[in-house]
């Protein structure tokens, strides 16, 4: 009688899983055993070179503009003529809005006539009065009523320009906000107008840098924006006081702005050249990190990998300064570090420059 085995579908999952499994690790095991038998590992490599290495302080800072208004009207009237389009690039006085002024000016042509007529009487009083046919008391009057109706028109004039809206200051106007015909009253924003010739940038460092920055001193300002360009400038003013909460300080520093790139409230990230040291400097990428240490595989002179610890100091973006574990001219790997282990065979098939990239 012939017996049938039943296999149950646990069973044979777990059979396939463990085969699973074994595929995964073949590669790897195959891999050690290469090495155990003497195969290398392809690595590319970089010299740990002594230079010149700036030490700089970053920072964020908000961009404004060197001089920044809201255009408003200081009185309140019917729009007759708008001068401008939105985003105008103005001169300082332009004429920008004209409100009607009907009434102003019939009041200073009322008063040019009246004034015309007062001097024309002193005039005739003051030849009465060298022929003794007038008094000195009439002279006297005619000539305050000449003051009186001059001082009417000055204040005619200044209501008269009032209806006349300028630029404070050259610069690039905003949008528009008003129309012909359209009421205006004293503090409604007709546009804003910005001079974006010079950017200023506000930011905060820290207190222990305070020593590291003075006026005149030259920054360079990045924007997300334009990530391939680099804007310079330099600091006009560093701030009278430290935050006691932050313990940071304010500073102030202006970019020139001939082509009007940047723009008030752009996020710009401040480079501050606080020192020049010499470095024994490697790539970032040599690094291995584990817990709270760092680490670089050296290649010996027998084409070995040794692990190395390291203690590293400053860094700068694709850069790290090493203060001990690596001495100059030795080789670190800095690609085929996951291969690798300690002691392992490598062949090396590249070399990274240092020099040319810090």
């Amino acid at each position: 009688m012939t017996k049938f085995v039943k296999f149950s579908p646990l069973l044979v999952g777990v059979i396939a899983l463990l085969a699973f499994v074994i595929y995964l690790n073949f590669p790897e095991a195959e891999k050690e055993g290469q090495q155990r038998r003497g195969g290398a590992t392809p690595v590319v490599v970089a010299k740990a070179e002594k230079q010149a290495f700036p030490v700089i302080v970053e920072a964020l800072g908000t961009a404004v503009a060197n001089e920044s208004v809201n255009i408003t009207a200081q009185q309140a009237e019917i729009v007759k003529s708008v001068l401008f389009e939105d985003g105008d690039i103005v001169k300082g006085g332009q004429l920008l809005i004209e409100l009607s002024d009907r009434e102003e000016r019939a009041r200073v042509n009322e008063l040019s006539i009246n004034i015309a007529e007062a001097k024309r009487q002193l005039g005739r009083i003051k030849g009465l009065a060298k022929e003794s046919a007038a008094s000195e008391q009439l002279l006297d009057e005619q000539r305050a009523r000449v003051d009186a109706l001059n001082a009417q028109k000055d204040v005619a004039d200044a209501q008269l320009s009032e209806l006349h809206v300028r630029a404070p200051f050259a610069g690039r106007l905003g949008l528009r906000q008003v129309s012909i015909g359209s009421l205006v009253r004293p503090g409604d924003i007709i546009s804003t107008l910005d001079d974006l010739s010079i950017v200023k940038v506000d930011f905060s460092i820290s207190e222990s840098h305070l020593a590291s920055v003075a006026n005149g001193q030259n920054i360079v300002a990045h924007s997300i924006a334009y990530p391939d360009e680099a804007f310079n400038g330099e600091i006009t003013s560093v701030d009278s006081r430290i935050d006691p909460i932050t313990r940071s300080i304010q500073v102030r520093a202006q970019i020139p702005n001939a082509d009007l790139k940047l723009r008030p409230g752009m996020l710009l990230q401040i480079n501050i050249e606080k020192r020049v040291i010499s470095a024994l400097v490697i790539p970032e990428s040599a690094l291995i990190p584990e817990g709270e240490s760092q680490f670089v595989f050296v290649i010996d002179g027998e084409s070995k990998a040794r692990k190395t610890k390291v203690i590293i100091g400053q860094r700068k973006p694709g850069w790290v300064q090493i203060l001990e574990g690596v001495e100059a001219g030795q080789e670190v790997i800095v690609e085929g570090t996951l291969k690798v282990r300690d002691g392992a065979g490598v062949k090396i098939i590249a070399a990274t420059p240092v020099l040319s990239k810090v």
